[in-house]
């Protein structure tokens, strides 16, 4: 791609001017330390350090060509445009020539779900003509790519990874999970879905967005008719029903109430998985997952709802969703030999650990034993929502999540401001020793809830990272627990 050309990208958008010679262009970076020779470097003004300033370092690097909001201060062929944040997307996707529209891709928004159901198409696929790619929280099958630990990737990181994908000759389908950062900060700019769906509301990231109504706008924006011809929407949550009426492109709806235009059935829930009937088109069919909650039965239906409209063979789609391994940290259960029940959650915000609570309520014989902390530096106003949340259960702990620059025990204590009196709740800032307690505490019979974390594979404090995986540890402390 030539400079003039990703110029003409731009200037559908807004205003660029092009200065110098027209190069080729092999790449296009927002970090001036990962400039290969040949790219476009794309200056971004952020809230700590301005991108400018890296101009000099990624023309050493190679770069071709720059990006930027004002003149370079050395001589090289450069687009002089209004927001180089605003632009990097379209940026990128004319670089890599539009990878978005030679896939099948479906951006999937929502506080919570957004992993499993994009894992979940991913599954549906496997076997048949079509294979999907994961782009997100856990992504999977992404041909050897190491995406940044972000829901959403960057703009430019995430064309690379869509043209790299393409490249690859293998995949035909891509699933992304879509954040409402993503939405602000423009990353999927210059991504063309085929179908956008969206899972549910709840609070969180209100550090971010201020109000709820703020968040919702943020996510709300992917049917405002830029993005997708068409949509999916989950309206047995309120957000849900009121985004069907809002919408600006032709959506499907799916729930259990009344009037959706897909239907779902629930029939049975177990610890191990959940049946449920769903009617599509008029016909119904039964589906049994391995997956555990009705939480789960939602998520199903938005991704067979999406691999429908996608023309997929949807008794392929359901076999393979019948057979499919569990998503790394998503209700993940680990069964014992005294009938007790472990699950390991990612649920970090009050509506999913309510939520996980209550579903566990319906599978479990005995109590609820549940655990959680807050991550440091992330939305304050929801923690004392979490600690309210978590008193739901029988026996509660709250410990430490990720404190990161945070002082861990002024987390807990802004967790405990929403804590009723008569809740049974006691306090272990260690999280081993937190598993541990409430493995202690449990009985035959019951099930132990350990939130918050899922499948991040360590814990992050001011100055240090540690290795914690909380399935790993839940093992260990159950092999203990055993051994005594």
């Amino acid at each position: 791609m030539t400079l003039s050309a990703v110029a003409d990208a731009v200037r559908v958008h807004q205003e660029v001017t092009r200065v110098g010679a027209d190069v080729a262009l092999s790449d296009a970076y927002m970090d001036s330390r990962a400039v290969t020779p040949g790219s476009l470097y794309v200056a971004i003004r952020g809230s700590r350090v301005d991108g400018h300033a890296f101009i000099e370092g990624a023309i050493a690097r190679g770069a071709a060509a720059v990006v930027v909001e004002e003149p370079p201060p050395v001589s090289i062929p450069y687009l002089l445009v209004e927001d180089t944040r605003q632009a990097l997307g379209w940026i990128a996707a004319a670089v890599h020539n539009y990878p978005s529209r030679k896939l099948s891709v479906v951006g999937i928004t929502g506080t919570n779900g957004k992993t499993t159901v994009a894992h979940m198409m991913t599954a549906m696929s496997d076997g048949s003509a079509r294979t999907t790619a994961v782009i997100g929280t856990v992504s999977a099958n992404l041909e050897g790519v190491v995406v940044s630990p972000r829901t959403t990737p960057e703009a430019s990181e995430l064309q690379r990874i869509l043209h790299h994908l393409l490249d690859s000759g293998r995949i035909t389908d891509v699933a992304v999970e879509v954040s409402s950062h993503a939405m602000v900060m423009g990353r999927v700019t210059g991504t063309e879905f085929d179908i956008v769906a969206f899972t549910n509301l709840s609070q969180d990231h209100l550090d971010y967005h201020h109000t709820m109504e703020d968040y919702f706008q943020a996510k709300a924006g992917l049917f405002d008719g830029r993005w997708a011809p068409q949509g999916v929407i989950w309206v047995d949550d309120a957000w849900g029903r009121r985004l069907a009426t809002e919408s600006l492109i032709p959506v499907v709806t799916v729930g259990a109430g009344p009037g959706a235009d897909v239907s779902v059935g629930y029939v049975a829930d177990t610890p191990t998985g959940s049946t449920f009937e769903i009617v599509i088109d008029g016909a119904a069919r039964l589906v049994t997952t391995s997956l555990a909650g009705r939480f789960n039965v939602a998520n199903a239906a938005i991704a067979l709802t999406c691999a429908h409209l996608q023309g997929w063979d949807i008794d392929h789609a359901i076999a393979r969703l019948e057979s499919m391994d569990p998503i790394p940290g998503r209700y993940n259960t680990i069964a014992t030999d005294d009938d007790l029940w472990v699950v390991v959650d990612y649920a970090h915000t009050p509506d999913a650990i309510s939520q996980v609570i209550r579903e566990s309520r319906v599978l479990a014989d005995g109590k609820i034993v549940a655990i959680v902390g807050a991550g440091g530096d992330r939305d304050r106003e929801k923690r004392p929502l979490m600690g309210q949340a978590i008193s739901e259960a029988d026996f509660a702990i709250i410990t430490t999540d990720n404190p990161r620059s945070e002082d861990p025990t002024e987390i807990i204590d802004q967790m405990l401001r929403g804590v009723p009196e008569q809740a049974d709740l006691t306090i272990e800032p260690d999280r081993r020793l937190a598993i541990r307690r409430a493995l202690a505490a449990a009985d035959s019979g019951d099930v132990v809830l350990i939130l918050g974390k899922g499948h991040e594979a360590g814990q992050e404090f001011a100055d240090h990272t540690i290795e914690f995986n909380d399935s790993v540890v839940a093992a260990e402390e159950l092999r203990l627990r055993e051994s005594r």
